[in-house]
């Protein structure tokens, strides 16, 4: 469509319209300006280059802290800070980190003091969930090693409640469902488990169920039955993460470890597991698929965070340095957990958008 332009002529009071490209003698040509870009809405997510198109929720485990950081290794988040520090609010191994429904707080268990606490994202307010710090048991109340807690768009959180061999729905401080029998360690689903670490949650309200012992992967159903169980090809699996077209993705916790993609009968569909090398990994906890089809990792031992690209099959990034562990930038000691958080304009992180399953 051709500009217009409202132009009063001097001496005669004569208004014309002009077309672009025209003008009369003597005048200035009017000028065009491109419309300057939209912005996209503040809680659409905002797609970074490379590697790592939003951020990482670790958790650091060996350094009692969370760290959100970004492509650039910026730390755009952490607890506890140094106003918590000094009101005596700290963190004991956090073995894992979840953000809850809503986006307001994080779930994260603290394995070897065998409770369960939520952290407040805007004010850094620490609430008891379950279990007794320090105290480790099968009765009321108390837990034996728990791991990968996460809670549910119901408010129910679930834990794998690791060597009492069961796994737990926890709302209001009381056991409402278990999967498994307490201190019945073998395997058995949905009856009985062999020690049970990793519990996550699926889309359709089942569970997916990592037995230490043999090797198990179990896909529990929202009622309780086993849908299929596999023994996968690893020494210790740890932490199955659903795929589409029903793949599972799963760590191999030992040294050299590995990381794999495997279908519902254990057949391996892909691998990344170098024997030696800067690339090895040493113990890693949990691999994550990132919205660009790579996948993080907790290499724990190696006190780094990997993403790996599998059409490569390569480290394109880390954040902390292979075997060394640290307190300064871009340093970890000892990671066992993580979460993707998207992120919007000016590196806002979206919250809310997080969601398990």
């Amino acid at each position: 469509m051709p500009l217009l332009a409202v132009t009063a002529l001097a001496g005669i009071g004569l208004v014309g319209v002009l077309t672009h490209g025209s003008h009369p003698a003597g005048a200035t040509a009017p000028t065009t300006t491109a419309a300057a870009p939209v912005p996209p809405p503040a809680n659409v997510p905002v797609t970074a280059p490379g590697p790592l198109p939003g951020a990482l929720l670790i958790a650091d485990r060996g350094n009692d802290r969370m760290l959100l950081v970004d492509s650039h290794k910026r730390v755009l988040w952490a607890f506890p800070d140094a106003r918590d520090k000094a009101r005596g609010v700290k963190l004991y191994f956090d073995d894992d980190t979840f953000v809850e429904p809503g986006g307001k707080a994080i779930v994260s268990n603290e394995e070897d003091s065998h409770t369960i606490l939520s952290i407040d994202i805007a004010t850094h307010r620490v609430t008891h969930l379950y279990g007794k710090p320090g105290v480790k048991g099968s009765g009321p109340g108390l837990l034996n090693t728990p791991d990968d807690a996460y809670v549910l768009p119901d408010g129910t959180m679930t834990v794998a409640d690791a060597y009492n061999c069961r796994v737990l729905f926890i709302r209001a401080h009381r056991i409402v469902r278990q999967l498994g029998t307490t201190g019945v360690c073998q395997h058995n689903p949905p009856q009985t488990f062999g020690a049970v670490n990793g519990d996550t949650p699926l889309r359709d309200g089942g569970v997916l169920v990592s037995e230490i012992q043999g090797s198990w992967v179990d896909d529990i159903s929202a009622s309780g039955r086993l849908r299929w169980a596999f023994q996968a090809p690893v020494s210790y699996p740890s932490d199955p993460q659903p795929l589409s077209g029903g793949r599972i993705l799963l760590a191999d916790y030992a040294k050299p470890g590995a990381v794999m993609i495997l279908n519902r009968h254990g057949t391996v569909l892909w691998r990344y597991a170098p024997p030696s090398g800067w690339g090895a990994l040493n113990h890693p906890s949990l691999a994550m698929m990132l919205p660009n089809g790579n996948i993080a990792i907790n290499d724990d031992f190696n006190d780094r965070v990997v993403i790996v690209d599998p059409q490569r099959n390569r480290i394109v990034w880390q954040y902390g340095h292979a075997g060394i562990a640290g307190t300064g930038p871009n340093s970890l000691n000892t990671p066992d957990g993580m979460d993707y958080v998207p992120l919007g304009r000016h590196e806002l992180p979206l919250w809310s958008l997080v969601h398990h399953p």
